[in-house]
């Protein structure tokens, strides 16, 4: 039985003491496709750093997160760009528009996230999207670029019925990570509406971890507590949301 982690910050600081253990024990728990988002390019050498450690496990996405599109937003999409032309890639990401912390960049959010998808579409590329506070922007730029070229994953989802729709209307899979175990998490209401072929699994470690955990440390192994949950939503065996969501993994990802 194994699962995929379609989107794990593994190189994120909150693991340096204990990074290598960590991995290990979502691989001894069947988690064994793990799949690290960029943020910026103070993060790459490290993402390469993991993934150099795990080469059979661990894939790397590349690209500028919204939270960190700043002043110098520019030369990080050229960085990237350089970045995503060397092939080593599966997606880009996680890139999208994120108006919870700050909306002071909101004109340059838009524009970096409508490049990237271009530039997606352009390689033949998923895209992993990062929507918070942010449904109809993000929803905005996705409508202008509709094509069949443009698939992906909506990570992290937290929106309605209707937003999930809309989103697998753009080729999109829903990412489903801690929130779905939440009482107040409110997706778990709905989320059997949707067809399994439109789901992948996600921790979004370190953070969002799930019902047990939630308020402490997220970790790649809890990719099996959030199919548990499914599991339930969906009256199915553990072994076939397992399947299934690995299988829309690959479908994504191409690997």
């Amino acid at each position: 039985m194994i699962f995929t982690d379609t989107h794990t910050h593994l190189n994120s600081e909150q693991f340096d003491e204990d990074r290598n253990e960590m991995i290990q024990r979502a691989l001894n728990a069947g988690v064994k496709r793990l799949f690290v988002p960029s943020v910026d390019s103070e993060y790459t050498q490290s993402m390469f750093d993991v993934a150099e450690a795990f080469p059979e496990n661990i894939h790397l996405m590349m690209g500028v997160h919204p939270t960190h599109i700043k002043e110098n937003y520019l030369d990080e999409l050229k960085t990237a760009r350089e970045w995503l032309e060397t092939g080593k890639f599966v997606a880009v990401g996680e890139i999208g528009i994120d108006l919870y912390w700050d909306d002071t960049y909101i004109t340059q959010q838009k524009e970096a996230f409508q490049t990237q998808v271009q530039w997606a579409k352009e390689l033949g590329l998923p895209i992993n999207i990062h929507c918070r506070n942010a449904f109809e922007e993000v929803f905005e730029i996705l409508e202008k670029e509709k094509s069949d070229k443009l698939f992906g994953i909506f990570h992290c989802f937290t929106g309605t019925l209707e937003d999930a729709k809309r989103a697998i209307g753009y080729n999109l899979k829903l990412g489903i990570g801690g929130v779905a175990t939440f009482k107040n998490g409110k997706i778990d209401k709905f989320l059997a509406e949707i067809p399994l072929e439109n789901i992948v699994l996600e921790t979004d470690a370190p953070y969002l971890a799930p019902t047990p955990f939630r308020g402490k440390r997220n970790e790649s192994m809890y990719t099996v507590n959030v199919a548990e949950k499914l599991a339930t939503i969906y009256n199915k065996p553990l072994t076939e949301i397992a399947e299934i969501t690995t299988q829309n993994s690959k479908e994504v990802f191409g690997v």
